[in-house]
This record gives C-alpha cells, structure tokens and sequence, in this order.
C-alpha cells in the first residue's frame, strides 16, 4: 500500500443532518435537556438560599475567621452549615430524589428492596438509634477536646507552634468523629416505602427520553420500547444485587453485576434478539458523561490548586504514553486500539474514559468489554486494599493528604474513590475526590488525542490513504464537546453564584442541577450501559483478545507503574513544592 501513501481521503463537506441523526449529539441533547430542567427548577430558588446562608455566615463566621494557622472549629461549623443549605431540597428536588431513586439496602429479604412496612422502619430505626447515639456521644466528647486546644492556642496569640499542632490535630479527629455520626444518623431515618409504582413509571420515562432520540436516528421506537423492558429488568437486578449489605460492604457495585448478569445471559439463553434494539451501550453512557462533565466544577479544583493539578494531569498522560508503548515495544499486542482502550481505561478514569477512546479509535466492542471488565476487577480489589496499606504503612501525618491524592489518581471509579477516602477520614476523601475530579477533565483530551494518532498515523498505515481534518472531526466523539460544554457553563454559574455569597454556588449548581439532577440519572445511565455490554459480549469473541494474558499483563504493569509514579508525585506536590497548602487543606 505504500505506493498510495500520498492519497487523501475525501470527505467533503459536513452533513448538519449529523446533528439529529447521530448518537454521539443526542448524547449531547438528552444531556443538556435534564441539566436545562435541574437549572428551571433549582435557580429560581436562589434568594431563598442566599437568606439561608446569610444568617449561618452571621452566626459562624466570626469564629470561622480567629486564624490563618488552622482551620478552626468555627470554620468546620460555617463549613456544615453551608453544605446543609441545598437547593435540592426543595420539593421538587425531593420529588425527583423519590422518582429516580434505586432498590434499597438490604440484607436478607431482597423485597426490603423495593418495599417496606411501618412495623419494619420503625424497628430497623429503632435498631440504629443506640449507634447514632453513641457516636454522638463520641463526636461532642471530642468537639469539647477540639474547643478546649484551640482555646489554649488561642490563649497564646496562636503564635506557639506546639499548641497549634495540637488544636489541629484535635480538630481533624472531631471531625473523623463527625464524619461517623453522621452515617450512623442515616440509618435512623428508616421510613416505610413502597418502591415498585416509581421504578415503573421510571423505567417508562427511560424508554420514552432515549426512544425520542432513537427515533430520529430512523431506529424503531416501539422495538427499542419492547426490548428496554428487559433491559431495564436486568438493571434493577443488578442494583438489587450491589445493594446488598455484604456487597456493599465489600464494594461489590452495580457496574460489576450489570456486566455479570448481561454475561450470564448472552453465554447461556442468549440475549432475545427482540431485546437487542435496547442493548445500546454506547447510547446510555454517552449520555452519562455529558451529566457528569457538569460535575467537574473548576473553582473546585482550584481549592487543591497547582499540587493537584500535577498529580493528576503530568501522572496521567505519562503513565499513558508509557503503557501503550509498553503494550506495542514489550508486549506486542496485536490489536493497537485494545491497547490505547486499556491504557486510558486505567490511567484517566476507568469505564468513562475507556467509551470515549473506544469510540475515539474504532475499538471492536469485545475490546471495550474486556478493558472494562479489567477496571471493575481491579478498582474493587483497590479500594478495599489501598486504605489498609496507607494506614498500616503511611506516617500517621500524611495518611490523609497523601494517602487521599494517592487514591484519587489510581483508583479508576469516582465512587470508588470516595469510598476508599472515606476509610480514612473526612480530608482524605476530600483530597481524593477533588483529584479524581481534575482527572476526569482528562476524558475529553486523551479522546481527541487518541482520535487524531489513529486517524493520521495509526489507519494511514493500515490502509496506505491520508485523511483530512474533517476526518479527524468525525472520528472525534462529538460528545465529548458536550461533555466540556457542560463543565465550563455549570462551572461558570458556579462561580456567579459564589460572587453573590460564599457557598451559593455549591448549594444551587453542585447541591441542585448536579446532585438534585444529573448524578440521580447519570448512575442509571451507567448501569443501562453496563448491562447493554454484558448483553452483547460472548466469551467467544473475547477468547482471541485473552490469547498468552497480554491485556491483564499490560493493565498490572501499567497500574503499577501509575501507583508508583502517582505516590511519588504526590509526595513531592504536596510536601516539598507546596508544603503551604498542604497545610491549608
């Protein structure tokens, strides 16, 4: 072929009918219709909570500000009493929290799922109470510790080192204290439910929101609508199944069941072809993305600044480029696009980033199946693990901030994440939450990048014909602009709101539209796609790819080496280069 190296591939000029016939910008639509709705329904609301917050700044504010040397008591309980203000409380906001919400916590009787009695609330609340109790206990005692040393530091100008240590030190245990009061407290707000009519009338809201767009893609709406019952039933076995107390202890979640029963089922009955017309991978998760590219908000990310920003945007593309090299030099995989899935797929963000550079590369869809299922093994196996090692190996005094940003930047699931930060403590998860969240602006530029390698290196190899850039611009997922379209906007009402009061914007955009509309959808998206990949993987098509264990091998060579690299970073971020915000944080 090398004697066609010089031709060009025609494209011509864009077709603006992609804008209502392809999946990638309905992606974008469906998104932005429930991001404009979380916006109509929270943002008239926002003098209500402005008046909220007001009154907790006149009532904390004046302690929140006795020192620069250390996050006072005062400040934590500004910091509480500004997160109790969300938007999404409003009745709306519960009304939607109540239509979207899953299958329940249970432990033996899985009808404790979907309904409950009062008898049965009244005892299980009854059940939790001493608990809640005696961890309210134990947070007041330690509160009257934490008040007593910085009260003795402030007696001394807050100027004795020694004393100051103390008062913080003292402070970040009543506020691991706090931390475990309230969980203890959820689990005395049992209340009699009765699940079932709502997960109805949401399963035919999904069928009806997706199907619109399927339809204008020239697909039948009532095949899609007939074969989403099934679906839609295998996904609530699968939320069924992670919300089983022992598997959500051990963190066992709905992205591991959805893809174990969709595999069960298409390796044995086989999935029904009149279910096929619903098995819509790409569709579901693309969509998710869009809500969840709202959720990166970067005045947030400034809060852990430059030492973030290294940890998580220098680690990453190097450990990428790293392990695809590894991959092709070392390992000699066959298949360049299993490997460019499985390097992003475990250095940027795990499922999300492994769809966008599937769809960015061409990847066959056994491929994008086997880098996914890699991810799920190993962030469960992480998340249980990594905690343990850091507080059985960590020096107590960098447990928190290091053991957070360690954890953030190599666990590939968020959710994963902020389990795992929670283990250690309320900083941890704060630390490791914020860089997963600066990581997963990533998503969108290894997406283009690995777009614009295979389009002009990658295929023009393959095939011996260049490519224009429109190429490039039709290969590239165009939900990924929807994607970085929703974070920079919701970012920038996050800002406009905070310039009115501080904590504005977190309780209208990241407590209303994100958390009171976007991350109460964008979890069943993910599922419904988890699903469509067990449902159309056969442990056949998988068996070439699996051939002399090459892609395990890369994955824990190239996860060892981010572990590595991300723990070093981290080490000289936060402690050598910016040993002032460390202290801060």
């Amino acid at each position: 072929m090398a004697n066609n190296s010089d031709v060009v591939k025609d494209v011509g000029k864009w077709d603006w009918s992609e804008l209502i016939r392809k999946e990638d910008w309905w992606a974008v639509w469906l998104g932005f219709a429930l991001l404009i709705a979380g916006a109509l329904i929270y943002f008239p609301h926002a003098g209500e909570m402005k008046a909220k917050l007001e009154a907790a700044e006149g009532k904390y504010m004046a302690e929140a500000q006795k020192t620069d040397k250390f996050k006072t008591v005062g400040w934590f309980q500004l910091y509480d009493a500004r997160k109790k203000v969300k938007a999404l409380n409003v009745p709306a906001g519960k009304w939607l929290k109540k239509f979207s919400s899953k299958p329940k916590k249970w432990t033996s009787n899985p009808v404790d799922a979907f309904v409950m009695s009062k008898e049965k609330a009244a005892a299980k609340k009854a059940k939790a109470m001493p608990k809640y109790e005696a961890a309210k206990a134990k947070e007041k005692a330690a509160l009257a510790v934490a008040v007593a040393a910085e009260q003795a530091a402030q007696a001394a100008g807050f100027d004795d080192a020694g004393l100051n240590a103390e008062a913080k030190a003292k402070i970040e245990t009543w506020r691991d204290t706090h931390l475990a009061a309230g969980k203890a407290k959820k689990k005395t707000g049992a209340k009699p439910y009765n699940q079932i009519p709502w997960l109805i009338g949401l399963g035919v809201a999904f069928a009806i929101f997706f199907g619109i767009g399927l339809a204008a893609m020239g697909k039948s709406f009532g095949k899609f609508a007939l074969g989403f019952v099934f679906v839609f039933g295998v996904t609530l076995l699968a939320w069924l199944a992670a919300n089983q107390a022992t598997m959500k202890h051990y963190g066992i979640g709905y992205a591991a069941w959805a893809i174990l029963f969709g595999m069960l089922i298409s390796n044995t009955v086989g999935t029904p072809k009149w279910a096929m017309p619903a098995v819509q991978t790409e569709y579901y998760i693309k969509t998710g993305l869009v809500l969840l590219g709202a959720k990166i908000l970067f005045e947030k990310i400034i809060v852990i600044g430059t030492a973030g920003i290294f940890v998580a945007w220098v680690v990453t593309p190097t450990v990428w480029l790293v392990t695809y090299w590894f991959g092709q030099r070392v390992l000699k995989m066959q298949s360049k696009r299993l490997n460019a899935t499985i390097c992003s797929d475990m250095s940027v963000c795990g499922v999300s980033a492994a769809i966008a550079t599937a769809a960015a590369c061409k990847a066959k869809k056994e491929e994008l199946t086997l880098a996914v299922g890699l991810s799920l093994v190993f962030t469960s196996i992480m998340m249980i693990v990594m905690p343990i090692v850091i507080k059985a190996t960590f020096p107590v005094d960098k447990q928190l901030i290091l053991g957070g940003a360690w954890m953030g930047g190599t666990i590939d699931a968020t959710g994963a994440v902020a389990a795992a930060g929670a283990f250690l403590g309320e900083k941890a998860l704060f630390v490791a939450a914020t860089i997963k969240m600066i990581q997963n602006v990533l998503i969108g530029v290894i997406a283009f990048f690995v777009a614009l390698y295979f389009t002009t290196r990658v295929e023009v190899a393959e095939t011996g014909v260049k490519v224009g850039p429109m190429e490039i611009w039709y290969r590239f997922p165009k939900f990924v602009l929807g994607f970085i379209a929703a974070s920079l906007i919701f970012s920038g009402f996050y800002t406009y709101f905070n310039g009115q009061i501080a904590g504005l914007g977190a309780s209208m955009v990241d407590q209303g539209v994100i958390k009171g509309m976007g991350d109460l959808f964008r979890g069943w998206f993910f599922s419904l796609s988890f699903v469509s990949i067990g449902l159309a993987t056969n442990f056949r098509e998988l068996k070439e790819h699996l051939v002399g264990g090459k892609p395990f091998i890369l994955y824990v060579c190239g996860q060892s080496f981010n572990l590595m690299l991300t723990l070093i970073m981290a080490y000289i971020m936060f402690y050598v280069v910016f040993p002032e915000l460390t202290a801060t944080i």
